[in-house]
């Protein structure tokens, strides 16, 4: 008679249902595991064995044979400990086969039989929703896997406390959701002083979700401008909360269960690896661009990261997902973010100023700026130049808006870019319109037209730079709360397009 219980095999962010089957026959004493198992599943004999001999439970003098199901999939982690364990159970008659057929199981077993949290507890749950199963995970996964309303979460301290469940002695009360973060920004966009032009471009930036770069001399304030850059984003939706901390769950990133409202922002440093950023690694885990999925990646000091790198983050910009190509498998990752790079002049850092320049200006300065191919660099929708500001003006008081004045105009134009895409569920917001949408969605007047037309046959752009244009006009619109794009919100997108010595 065979016993079955069911765990989830993680691919990418999709967790695919995996059957555990227990046989138990006549046979030499063996206790074997097969269906395609890692090294840490394949331990999971030693760790199952001695945690039910902690309960004074001894396996059979039998041949015991686990098989994961399907086999062509690959099983890797510890959290197919307490599924193994459930299965094997069931089939010494422990607990009901038809109660353990009914959960979808993940966790790690200690020795002495306490389970042990594992990542991954949230797509699971979704896992398990759609199976139409509830979800038996450690006790410190079930604040996570409870944001999934659509299923049962019992989280269990023990494997005693889970046999104790499922024989009706001692029933376990259904998990409870973590809480969620409160969003705290110390950082305000009113602290920065001078920069007027810069705040201008993360606000449009942060406004229809484009990418930005700015270029300036050490000490300017570009990295201070992108740190006060989450005070000014809008929360999260429940639905992008969700599929942003599904991400974070399988790179066990969750706080005790707890899920953020706030906007990821990761600030890799230039000398992480390809697979730091893109994803990869042996268990071809979410790299940086999905980790920001939904939020912002920061990438600092810019032309430092390997070329390589570089050259790597195209594919993902322009698709909004990254696909991670190994020999035995093809995991996909969304990676739907805002770039937002800073970058010196040249390798010294002073090329604008003659009297701190090195020699080589301003030949420095094109082979720095020269380790940005031109396709990445098309890619931005905003480029800002960020000037030096003058020690007399760091003591005048704080001026401009503050970052909830700055948020509140974007909160309406991203509101307004929800109900203009309502009916296309892949497009939140401008830099997502494409297509027959974009041209719909903009469709600029007489003199707005004529000036882009002169503008792209002026400065050659590309196709790509002629539609990115096009989006950062419609943002700039909805700020300026106008049904239409007219002429002042071309020239402004196209200044933005430009470096400011070609705009000026």
């Amino acid at each position: 008679m065979v016993a079955r219980a069911y765990s989830v095999a993680f691919q990418g962010i999709e967790a695919r249902m995996v059957e555990v089957q227990c046989a138990v026959t006549p046979g030499l004493p063996a206790f074997s595991i097969v269906g395609l198992p890692d090294k840490a599943v394949s331990e999971a004999r030693d760790r199952v064995r001695t945690a039910l001999t902690s309960m004074a439970i001894a396996l059979p003098s039998k041949r015991i044979t686990i098989n994961l199901s399907p086999a062509n999939l690959p099983k890797e982690g510890g959290h197919f400990d307490l599924p193994i364990a459930l299965a094997l159970l069931a089939a010494l008659d422990i607990l009901p086969k038809d109660v353990v057929e009914r959960v979808v199981a993940l966790g790690e077993l200690s020795l002495d039989g306490s389970l042990v949290p594992v990542v991954g507890a949230l797509p699971a749950a979704v896992a398990a929703a759609q199976e139409g199963r509830s979800l038996l995970c450690p006790y410190r996964s079930g604040a996570e896997a409870a944001w999934v309303n659509a299923c049962q979460v019992i989280a269990a301290r023990t494997l005693g406390d889970v046999v104790r469940h499922y024989t009706g002695q001692v029933p376990l009360p259904p998990a409870e959701p973590g809480e969620v973060t409160q969003m705290d920004h110390a950082r305000d966009m009113r602290e920065v002083k001078g920069q007027e032009r810069a705040k201008r471009a993360l606000e449009i930036a942060a406004a229809g979700r484009h990418h930005l770069m700015m270029v300036g001399t050490p000490g300017s304030g570009k990295s201070m401008l992108a740190a006060r850059l989450p005070s000014i984003l809008p929360p999260l939706s429940a639905a992008e909360a969700l599929d942003t901390s599904m991400i974070h769950s399988l790179a066990g990133l969750l706080d005790e269960g707890g899920i953020s409202r706030a906007r990821p922002f990761r600030e890799p440093h230039h000398t992480a690896s390809m697979a730091a950023i893109i994803g990869g690694g042996r268990n071809a885990k979410p790299g940086e661009v999905s980790l920001a999925h939904n939020g912002v990646l920061f990438m600092d000091e810019f032309p430092e990261f390997a070329r390589n790198v570089l050259e790597t983050l195209r594919q993902p910009i322009e698709t909004g997902e990254v696909m991670i190509s190994r020999a035995n498998a093809h995991v996909k990752y969304p990676c739907r973010f805002m770039l937002v790079a800073a970058a010196n002049p040249c390798k010294c850092g002073y090329l604008p100023d003659p009297a701190r320049a090195c020699a080589r200006v301003p030949q420095c300065g094109e082979d720095y700026m020269g380790r940005i191919s031109g396709p990445l660099m098309d890619r931005f929708d905003l480029r800002v130049d960020v000037p030096p500001v003058a020690y007399t003006d760091l003591d005048l008081p704080n001026s401009g808006d503050s970052s909830a004045e700055v948020a509140a105009r974007v909160s309406q134009a991203r509101d307004i870019q929800l109900a203009r895409y309502a009916a296309h569920p892949n497009m939140l917001c401008n830099a997502d319109a494409e297509g027959e949408v974009l041209t719909e969605v903009t469709a600029p007047d007489a003199e707005a037209r004529e000036l882009l037309m002169r503008a792209a046959d002026r400065f050659s752009l590309s196709a790509r730079g002629y539609h990115r244009v096009l989006r950062v006009a419609r943002t700039i619109a909805d700020l300026d709360g106008s049904e239409g794009v007219r002429k002042p919100h071309i020239a402004e997108a196209v200044s933005f397009r430009l470096p400011s010595s070609v705009a000026a």
